[in-house]
Parts: structure tokens; sequence; C-alpha cells
């Protein structure tokens, strides 16, 4: 049987349309989707909408229609994106799906049957804008939005029994959470004792919800309905084959809801008896131009500002940047000169301008089929070695979850086939000895598709087209060995994959 790999995104709240943030944890768990895919795992990919909660019902009635058809409207904008982005993912959850409600009832009831859930008062504050309630040391200090004090009765979930083994387990897996100054957060975090959780809200202030299974005067807590998304599609409850073979996943998430998935999240599923997740990985914010993104500053990144930089230099691009320059341990800026600069030097210069040379050499001299390689010598041999060494690297990158150093891994190796042509000057070598020359060619271009095999789920539409251009019979996705390159085969006529961008054209604001 393949090894199985579970991995999810946040479910994305339908309160906003979507931005680099999102588009960025999405594109990422793509991408890990696709290696884990050519490595021969048996892959599962999650995203979806979170649909519940009072904020999407403020925004139903501030437009008046009803919260359904709201998130209608939003969830298709997320749908538009990854579809745009062609991704290659196996689910689209909505929480308002009946197979989720199913799920979270089941769960809520069980709970509550075994006296994990009670009904108490609470009277404090309440931030409405983050629908939570917040500490008198939280209010002081002006942490949350839209705070008014309430009294009202609700049920609570009792996370504070969870506490002390969920400390152990961080501390007996130290993957379980990255990178590990989100696990000190978490860790200083539950040092303070750890409080109940509120799971419900009263009907006469929200109504747009999942009902309570034991109260029909309540709905459930936008949070404890959300985090279940990660077992329902699975099949919890449903499939329990499908559910065994997959769970448990790597979520991939933003630092923003790392309490909520890290501390909410492993006590829900200890409590209904559940495996942990296998890894939370919570990576950084995008800053844009240095300056945190806002609408009033004009740099806040949004589908429309992703889609005409695509319009420039290609959708794969997009996923290249956010691969190679992506804030998975820290924060990162997105600068408008820097995402071309790089598609110059990257994919331009290094990537297209080896495929130019190659091609037009193996046209002009060997009829435009690959040449048959003679005896190699001690740099052919290395370029063979660096190969499977650079992919040894990158699967090992890819357990980390690190996209960064798995990215500069693979460029490293296709500037090292750059600097091996300009030693052996094959376009000087052909006039004298032209089966030298071919050795040479072989030996570049074998590398050359060795390194747009790994480079296929950063570069998917142009690697595929890379490999059209090959004309070898094989199918962008799969690992190619280096030593497998088929001499005599006919190249197809060379595109420019890679167009080099005038860096000119951004003294005129983007569109």
């Amino acid at each position: 049987m393949r090894p199985s790999f579970y991995i999810t995104t946040p479910l994305y709240y339908v309160n906003d349309r979507p931005h680099i943030g999102s588009a960025y944890t999405t594109l990422i768990a793509d991408i890990l989707a696709m290696y884990h895919r050519m490595n021969g795992d048996d892959v599962f990919f999650l995203t979806g909408t979170d649909e519940h909660g009072q904020k999407v019902q403020q925004a139903a009635e501030k437009n008046g229609i009803n919260p359904r058809e709201h998130c209608d409207r939003y969830a298709a904008r997320f749908r538009e994106l990854w579809s745009y982005f062609n991704l290659s993912n196996d689910d689209f959850i909505r929480t308002t799906e009946e197979r989720h409600v199913r799920v979270v009832q089941s769960v809520l009831q069980k709970l509550y049957n075994e006296g994990q859930i009670y009904k108490d008062t609470y009277d404090g504050w309440y931030s409405v804008a983050d629908e939570l309630f917040i500490s008198d040391k939280d209010y002081e200090e002006g942490k949350y939005r839209d705070v008014r004090r309430i009294s009202e009765s609700n049920y609570y979930f009792r996370m504070s029994d969870y506490q002390e083994r969920l400390i152990r387990h961080i501390h007996e897996h130290p993957d379980f959470i990255a990178p590990e100054n989100r696990r000190n957060e978490i860790l200083g975090f539950l040092k303070q004792p750890l409080k109940d959780l509120c799971i419900s809200r009263p009907k006469e202030r929200l109504s747009w919800g999942i009902e309570l299974p034991f109260d029909d005067q309540y709905v459930t807590y936008v949070w404890f309905d959300a985090l279940l998304n990660y077992i329902t599609a699975p099949g919890y409850l449903q499939d329990e084959e499908k559910f065994k073979r997959y769970w448990p996943a790597v979520h991939l998430i933003g630092k923003d809801i790392l309490t909520t998935h890290c501390v909410y999240w492993p006590a829900m599923l200890l409590a209904a008896g559940l495996p942990l997740p296998a890894k939370i990985f919570a990576h950084g914010w995008w800053t844009s131009e240095g300056q945190k993104m806002s609408k009033s500053l004009g740099n806040f990144i949004d589908l429309e500002t992703i889609q005409e930089h695509c319009g420039r230099v290609g959708k794969d691009m997009y996923r290249y940047y956010m691969a190679k320059e992506g804030p998975l341990q820290n924060d990162s800026d997105f600068s408008r000169e820097r995402f071309y600069q790089t598609y110059n030097s990257d994919l331009a210069n290094d990537f297209g301008n080896l495929v130019n040379r190659i091609f037009k050499l193996i046209g002009k001299y060997y009829e435009g089929k690959i040449p048959a390689p003679g005896e190699f010598s001690r740099d052919e041999e290395t370029l063979k070695t660096n190969a499977e060494q650079c992919r040894n690297k990158v699967f090992a990158y890819l357990q980390e979850l690190n996209v960064n150093a798995l990215t500069a891994e693979i460029l490293r190796y296709v500037s090292s086939l750059n600097r091996y042509l300009e030693v052996k000057e094959p376009w000087k070598r052909v006039k004298i000895d032209a089966a030298a020359a071919g050795t040479v060619l072989y030996a570049a271009l074998a590398g050359l598709r060795f390194s747009a095999a790994l480079l296929y789920p950063l570069l998917p539409e142009k690697m595929a087209e890379f490999f059209e251009m090959l004309n070898t019979g094989e199918k962008a996705g799969s690992l190619a060995e280096w030593e497998a390159l088929p001499a005599g085969a006919q190249l197809q006529e060379m595109k420019a994959l890679f167009p080099r961008f005038d860096l000119s054209e951004l003294e005129s604001p983007a569109q």
C-alpha cells in the first residue's frame, strides 16, 4: 500500500475576497501535494470555506440578502481563484454542507452524552468582530475590536481537562507544531491555566449556525464547527475505511489562527478519542512593498492584482515566487520589482537560457535529434551525481514542508548546468569534434530534463510545455532519471518558455 499524505488549508471565511494570504497558503499546499504525488504517495488535498457565524449573518443583512446567498457568492470567488490556478485539490468543503452538519452534531452529541459539555452563565466582555469571549486583561489592552459587555447562558466544552495531555504531546512530538517559534508560542500560552471553551451562541442573537443537537435554542460556535471539517472531508462517520487511510492530516495555516488549531482542535480530538494531526505548520504573513497591506494605502494584493501580475509573466510565476520567497518561518514582503527581477534571473536567464542554448545547438548541428553520448568525463559524472543529491535534498526538504529551501536547491542545480556549458563551450567544440560536443549537449539536456521534472509542481504549465518540446513520450509530473534520456529522439520546435520581462514597464503602476 502506498504511503498516504493528507494536507489541508484553513477553511477561508466568507466575509472577504481571496487575497495573497489565502492564495499563498493554498498554492503551497498544492505544491506539497503535487510533490507527494510525484513521489508515489496516496494524496488527499483539502480546501474550502467557513460559512457560519455572526459576521456572515451581519454581512448578509447589510447587503439585504440571506446568509446562504451571501455564502454562495463568496464560496464561488474562492473556487474561481483555485480554478484559475488549476489547483489539484481533491475536495472543496463548505461548512454549510449536510455531510459536515451531520459530523458536527454527532461529535457534539457524543461529548454532551459523556459529560464533556455543560451549561453555564457567562458575564463579561465579548468581541463581536472576533466572535470571542475575552478577559478583563485583553479588554484593557485593547486587543480586540467591537467589544461589549454581555451576560448569557451558554454551553461549554471542558477544554481545561486536556491541558496536561496536550503539553505532554507537544513535548513528546517536537515536530507536531512548526516552525519552532510557533511551537514555543503555544507552550508559552499553555503555561497559563486553560479555560473551558464556550461552544454555543443563543439563537436570539445568532441564528446562522449549526443547531446544537441537544438544545434547539442554540447554534454551534463557529470555530468548533469549522475545525471539524478536517475529519468530515476524509469520511469520518461516513466512510471509515477512507478516514483511516488518510487521517491524521498535515495542517497548513497562517500564524493568526495558531491557538485555535494548536489548542482548541487537539483538545477536541482528544475528547473525541481521535488521533491528533500529524503536523500543524503555521507560516508568517505577507507585507506589501515593505508595509502592512491596506486597501487605503493601495498596496492590498487581491484577486485582481494577482491576475494582473500573472497576465504579464504567466500563472506559474506566482506559484514559483510564493514557493521561493514565501513566509514559511517569518513574515515576508511582496515587492513588484523583486517579483519581476526573480522571474528574469531564475526563469528567463537560468532555465530559459539553458533551453535556448541546448535546443538551438541540437537543431543546428544534430538535425534536432538528441545526440548519442560518448564516454562521460568526470564533469558529466559529477552532473549525474549532483542530480541524485539534488533530488534527495528536495525530498528531504519536502518532509520538513520547507518549499523555500526545496526551490532554491533545484535552482542551484539549474545554475550548475549553465556553468557546465560555459566551461565546455559546445558551440565551439562542435566545429572540431561533433561527437564530443554531442556528449556535452546530451549531458546538459539530461540535467535540464531532470530539473524540469523536479520543477513541475512549481511550474506545472511551463514544465508541461517543456516536456512536449522534448518529445520523448514522458508525461510531466513524473520523476525523470538523469541517465534515461533517450538519444535519437526528435525534439519539437523550441518555444520561448520564459521571455524576458522588460522592467521599464514597472515605471507605471500595475493596473
